[in-house]
């Protein structure tokens, strides 16, 4: 069956679901699980309405280290879920965060540099002009992606 687990994460509620999932998946058939976190890219806004409404204000905007570190914490809260949780059942999990603005791209590119052998990951089920507009990061690894993947909602 599975060897090789891929689940990436964002630390939100639906994310965890996929995170529950993947770790029963793992537990049932002995796999390992890598819990994956794509981080932003730090990109400055120099100027406009983004740079007021900027997470941590005009000044988070104008600190590459600062970015980095907000960025870097959040990764670590929501693979340090995916690392108890794993551990908690009996799972061998290892965890991994990458700098990357195509998260779907990062998520495939873990998948394969790793050897899994699946996928596990949540989607909002977004349809219709919504789902064209704000496209899909699940939508883009079903598309580029080879492995098989658990999509849960």
């Amino acid at each position: 069956m599975y060897q090789h687990i891929l689940v990436p994460t964002d630390g939100s509620e639906l994310s965890a679901r996929a995170v529950e999932e993947a770790i029963k998946l793992a537990r049932c058939t002995g796999a390992k699980l890598t819990g994956f976190h794509a981080m932003p890219q730090y990109m400055p806004v120099y100027y406009g309405e983004a740079a007021m409404l900027a997470p941590g204000g005009v000044e988070a905007v104008f600190d590459q280290e600062g970015f980095e570190q907000l960025t870097q914490r959040k990764a670590d809260a929501a693979l340090n879920v995916v690392a108890r949780l794993a551990r908690e059942a009996g799972v061998t999990v290892t965890v991994v965060a990458e700098r990357s603005d195509a998260p779907a791209d990062a998520v495939v590119n873990k998948a394969m540099e790793l050897g899994c052998d699946a996928i596990v990951m949540a989607s909002h089920g977004r349809r219709g002009i919504t789902g064209l507009l704000l496209g899909s990061e699940t939508t883009k690894v079903l598309t580029h992606c080879k492995l098989p993947v658990l999509v849960v909602r």
